[in-house]
């Protein structure tokens, strides 16, 4: 219940009041730095941050200031909260910020953690407090962080994904270093933080909806689970353009829907077995794997999908499936039972079509064993190609336009990053997540339409980390094994679905026969065992692993320039030599605020009025 709250001496009360004036001072003055306080509707992106959503994040990105607003909504404060960015999520070299109460004062600083995870007061303090409000649903926090802060203790905030981390304080904590952020409640969210700004275009006047749902599932209680669900478009349904979808979530929910996509069934099928269950059940029919043409995928934190004015993704009509596949990944740490959901995926279409069909099309490494990672590795870089001589042939002469990108890997992946090259010279980046997680995987419209003529090279290259395995991940369809993908959606659809390499089958095996000779014992990498044996088996020493890193450097490649109907464009694709790069893209310089005046390192006392104590 209630403490009683011993009484206060005056001179206690006046240093109080002197800090609420001061902490009101300090409001109103960065209010006044700031321009306006961002309104509640000024926060057009939000995700729940813990499972149960007693934190909740709303953000907004303002390019001109190069900065992020944050409104953090805390529905049951106890005695402070933590909130910040980590490279993967981790809570060691951590940059946060935090709210913490010694049971009587409340106080706001940026701090960082270091490698034992240490909290400290950070010299210069770039979140800045915006303001504080009480409200019937619980306390909203307003604070604004610039992307850049030329503070090496910060977080670079970039394209991509971004790692928050929070911690909820359940007891009062006299110093900033007096918190131990191991033993705290915390957890991770991933978000893209930096949304594109994107118009909205205008929406036809027949445009209809169908939801793509799945029917009163009861989420497993465990935590990680791939629900599978089959629907159908009605028979004889004729061509329509999606033109935008959005996410439906079962209210309550929006904590444990962590990603969905809606797949297009295979044509070649007259028909595909009605199935709603775990994508991983004995039960689901194999039939199911023909069904991997992405039509949408939403992820956590992500708002609606609008297509570009000119262009929709066609569905239904002669020569495509009726059958779709939705599934939807649940994430539930909490392993609630019990809980009903009936979540899935909206789409916005049209009959009335648009000047284009937009098309999507796999970038990156062919899926196959002979892309291989070695054990034990932190940073391992493949990377998958699509030609100059292939993009002449497929592409129409006005060239195609590039306006979202899906990147997937396996568990291994840690990056990916696709550039266009032209004549020799990296022109520009067409999307790059350096904070990648296969745990998040969302369409991502870009934030400026790339555009790729005859000619041009689109070089894909993932990052992968091994250090947790003792064998070699070999590239494959299964979720041990790698893929380096880039579906990427672009407009006027060509007949180029897939423009993908791998190394050259027959290097490889020259590579095993060095192995070989150069080992002591006996290996079998003889050439009657399969690829991923041949793997397996090889001893990962520095020599080997540096072979097998300069032989995906030099050897040439076998590449797949294929139409939709898994046949190769005509012409001669093996033993083909890699492109060469002769001028790379600089690395942006981060751009560095102007630090407005000296920032003392001390906290910002804040005026909350009596924290709870039980």
């Amino acid at each position: 219940g209630p403490a009683l709250t011993p009484p206060r001496s005056p001179l206690r009360e006046v240093a109080s009041m002197y800090f609420t004036m001061i902490a009101v001072f300090l409001v109103i003055l960065v209010v006044a730095l700031q321009g306006s306080v961002p309104r509640g509707s000024d926060f057009p992106y939000k995700v729940p941050l813990d499972p149960q959503g007693l934190l909740e994040l709303s953000w907004n990105v303002s390019y001109p200031e190069q900065a992020v607003h944050f409104q953090l909504l805390v529905r049951d404060l106890q005695f402070g909260l933590l909130f910040g960015m980590s490279d993967r999520g981790e809570f060691e070299n951590a940059d946060l910020a935090v709210l913490w109460s010694d049971g009587r004062n409340s106080y706001f600083g940026d701090a960082w953690s270091d490698a034992k995870g240490q909290l400290h007061m950070d010299s210069q303090q770039d979140y800045q407090l915006l303001g504080a409000r009480r409200a019937p649903e619980g306390l909203y926090l307003l604070f604004r962080r610039a992307f850049s802060t030329c503070d090496p203790k910060d977080y670079l905030i970039e394209d991509g994904t971004v790692h928050l981390i929070y911690g909820i304080l359940e007891k009062p904590v006299h110093s900033l270093q007096a918190i131990n952020i191991s033993a705290i409640h915390r957890g991770l969210q991933r978000v893209q933080l930096l949304k594109p700004n994107i118009t909205v275009p205008e929406l036809p006047s027949d445009i209809k909806t169908m939801e793509i749902t799945a029917p009163d599932v009861v989420i497993p209680s465990q935590e990680t689970t791939y629900w599978c669900y089959m629907a159908e478009l009605a028979e004889g349904f004729p061509k329509h353009h999606i033109i935008m979808y959005e996410p439906v979530i079962t209210a309550g929910n929006e904590a444990l829907v962590h990603h969905m996509e809606v797949f297009q069934c295979a044509a070649k099928f007259d028909s595909f077995p009605h199935y709603n269950g775990p994508c991983d059940s004995k039960m689901k029919p194999d039939r199911l794997n023909y069904c991997r043409h992405v039509l949408a995928a939403w992820a956590m934190g992500a708002q609606a999908f609008y297509y570009p004015e000119e262009a929709g993704l066609a569905f239904g009509g002669p020569g495509s499936s009726r059958y779709l596949r939705l599934e939807i990944h649940y994430h539930n740490p909490l392993v609630f039972k019990g809980r009903r959901d009936s979540s899935g995926i909206r789409l916005y279409y049209t009959a009335t079509l648009r000047r284009y069909d937009a098309g999507i099309m796999e970038l990156g490494l062919v899926y196959t064993p002979v892309m291989a990672i070695p054990p034990g590795e932190d940073a391992f870089l493949l990377t998958g190609y699509c030609t100059d001589k292939c993009t002449q042939l497929a592409l129409p002469a006005a060239g195609i336009r590039i306006f979202a990108s899906q990147l997937h890997t396996h568990l291994a992946g840690r990056k990916v990053v696709t550039v266009l090259s032209r004549d020799g010279r990296e022109r520009q980046v067409v999307n790059a997540d350096g904070h990648y997680s296969p745990h998040f995987q969302e369409i991502r419209m870009l934030k400026e339409v790339v555009a790729v003529f005859p000619g041009d090279e689109l070089i894909t290259t993932c990052t992968y980390n091994t250090e947790d395995r003792s064998r070699a991940t070999v590239g494959g369809f299964g979720i041990l094994e790698e893929m380096c993908v880039n579906y990427v959606h672009y407009y006027p659809q060509t007949q180029l679905e897939l423009c993908k390499s791998a190394v050259d089958p027959g290097y490889l095996h020259r590579y095993f026969n060095l192995v070989n000779r150069f080992n002591d014992e006996e290996v079998c990498t003889c050439p009657q065992v399969s690829v991923p044996q041949q793997f397996f088996s090889v001893p990962w020493n520095t020599f080997n692993r540096d072979v097998l890193k300069s032989l995906y450097g030099f050897a040439p490649i076998s590449m797949h320039c294929n139409k939709s109907s898994a046949v190769r464009f005509p012409g001669d694709w093996e033993k083909q030599p890699l492109p060469t790069i002769t001028e790379r893209l600089r690395e942006p310089v981060p751009r560095c605020p102007p630090t407005p005046g000296p920032r003392p390192a001390a906290p910002v006392p804040l005026n909350l009025g009596e924290l709870r104590r039980d």
